[in-house]
């Protein structure tokens, strides 16, 4: 990632329309993320569940994305990057508006699930249109891209407060009216798909990408790290006990570390580290991150959970910048593989996050397994590459790639 690409002026300076408006909606679809992360409490008291159930609303939501990331590369294929991501889109409206009228913890469960998958079929899909369609190579559309990731971290949190002030039904309302007008903006903006023939891709495809080795331990080394980040996003709220409003400023102010260090600084790291080099760095710092959650006391709780978004940003933008320039796949075939095991790392974690808690017997428990977990990822990204780190994207992935 040369400096001139990696900077935020590079990034964004005479993009075409197409990459703006997906980047939009990118940010959207990014705050769904952290949208129920103020209102768990709300949602547990209001449908009567408990923690273990309510975390569900990550579970279920990661699942179905994780599944869903398999097959995103050959329906982009199949049926073009447009008409991908607003079947992406439509689902994200029904599933977040009939979420504001569920009557019990398990239909919320199972609509978060249709979110998921309508997530699966925009988020990797957005990604090789940005990255397809950008000026300034691929180093500044992973910065727009991640840009739009840390700005959607920290509005959907806030949002989530304010609305979820009101009542927890109210996020899920805002959500979907700002979805439907990304959809209508897609609509109107983005590019036909062309008809000409694409090239075709496999649904066992993102899985054969990860037998290139590089590539797999860099998935795995992602998946650890999103593991370490859902526990800090699923399990905080719990760990505080405070109102929607206090958690949400707290994780706006999360988001906002998240976005700042994703486009500012995880370039210049990368500049002069090398991205493999610089994301083992990262991930071993949010380690020392997670070790700071442990220590009892909700002022060093909350000090270590806005901290972790600095290093998060960071992660977030090196381990997508390695993934898609390690391995000679096409890139939608790449980022479907990578995408799988990043965001199933952030599923079994946000299933096992409340369950971890109650074997230990400690609310902080599941912050030391976390700080484990980034160790190993940084033990997998100090293994020595055969040949030396790329740090383009090799021509062969490229040609296929602008195809998307």
């Amino acid at each position: 990632m040369s400096a001139e690409h990696g900077s935020l002026l590079a990034a964004v300076k005479g993009q075409p329309k197409q990459v703006w408006i997906t980047a939009f909606a990118a940010v959207i679809a990014f705050m769904g993320i952290g949208l129920v992360d103020p209102i768990l409490l709300s949602i547990a008291d209001g449908l009567h569940a408990t923690a273990s159930q309510v975390t569900l609303l990550f579970s279920s939501y990661l699942g179905v994305q994780v599944l869903a990331m398999l097959i995103t590369g050959a329906a982009s294929a199949r049926f073009g990057p447009k008409r991908t991501v607003l079947t992406g889109l439509v689902l994200i409206v029904a599933a977040t508006a009939l979420c504001a009228a569920a009557g019990s913890i398990g239909q919320l469960v199972a609509l978060r699930a249709v979110w998921g998958l309508g997530n699966a079929f925009f988020i990797a899909t957005a990604l090789s249109v940005i990255v397809g369609a950008a000026t300034g190579g691929q180093s500044g559309a992973i910065l727009l891209y991640e840009a739009a990731l840390g700005v959607g971290l920290a509005v959907g949190p806030l949002l989530g407060a304010l609305l979820g002030s009101i009542s927890w039904r109210g996020p899920f309302v805002g959500t979907a009216v700002l979805m439907a007008a990304a959809l209508a903006l897609c609509t109107i903006f983005l590019a036909r798909d062309s008809h000409e023939k694409r090239a075709k891709i496999r649904l066992a495809d993102p899985l054969r990408a990860l037998r290139h080795k590089g590539l797999l331990r860099t998935s795995i080394g992602s998946a650890l790290y999103t593991a370490a980040f859902f526990t800090v996003l699923a399990w905080t709220p719990f760990v505080l006990g405070w109102g929607a409003v206090a958690v949400g400023l707290i994780f706006c102010g999360w988001g906002l570390c998240v976005a700042v260090a994703g486009v500012v600084l995880a370039p210049k790291l990368a500049h002069r580290l090398g991205e493999r080099h610089a994301t083992a760095l990262a991930v071993f710092g949010y380690a020392v991150v997670m070790v700071a959650l442990v220590v009892p006391g909700k002022p060093v709780v909350v000090a270590a959970a806005i901290a972790s978004g600095l290093v998060s940003g960071l992660l977030n933008t090196l381990f997508t910048g390695t993934a898609m320039s390690i391995s000679d796949a096409p890139r939608p075939v790449a980022s479907a593989g990578y995408n799988f095991c990043r965001w199933l790392g952030g599923a079994v974690a946000a299933a096992l996050v409340g369950h971890v808690a109650d074997w230990f017997g400690s609310p902080h428990a599941p912050f030391a397994v976390a700080a484990v977990l980034c160790l190993i990822a940084g033990g997998l990204l100090l293994v020595k590459e055969r040949a030396a780190d790329p740090r383009n994207v090799p021509e062969a992935a490229a040609l296929v790639g602008e195809e998307f």
